[in-house]
């Protein structure tokens, strides 16, 4: 059994679970989701960091874009900020966010990896 869409691609079944509408495989084997993680994103190279507290019940939280890497390279990124502040976070949508305010410490370790880094907002 599974969960067809008024345009009668299925969505879900089953048998594997969620399905991928474009290449129509369970999206544990999708062949569309890996070519997307390979692809870098297009962008002026400019990394661009900020803190964020909107919708997070008043908590700060450090967000880095425009980081022109694969979706590998930016969980690797991710991982070492976080090391580097000593604290949690994740990335998603192809943004890193650390928590707490730390743009200042941020924005010093991307500049001694060479990026190009641009403080946004406020």
């Amino acid at each position: 059994m599974g969960r067809v869409t008024s345009g009668g691609s299925l969505v879900y079944s089953t048998d594997g679970g969620r399905m991928c509408p474009a290449c129509r495989r369970p999206a544990a084997q999708c062949a569309c989701k890996a070519a997307a993680a390979e692809a870098v994103p297009a962008g002026d190279g400019t990394v661009r960091v900020r803190l964020e507290t909107k919708g997070r019940k008043g908590k700060g939280v450090t967000v880095v874009w425009g980081v022109p890497v694969g979706a590998a390279e930016l969980l690797r990124l991710g991982q070492q900020l976080k090391a580097a502040c000593g604290t949690g976070g994740t990335v998603k949508d192809g943004r890193i966010e650390v928590q707490g305010d730390h743009v200042a410490q941020v924005m010093a370790l991307l500049q001694q990896q060479g990026w190009s880094v641009k403080r946004a907002g406020g």
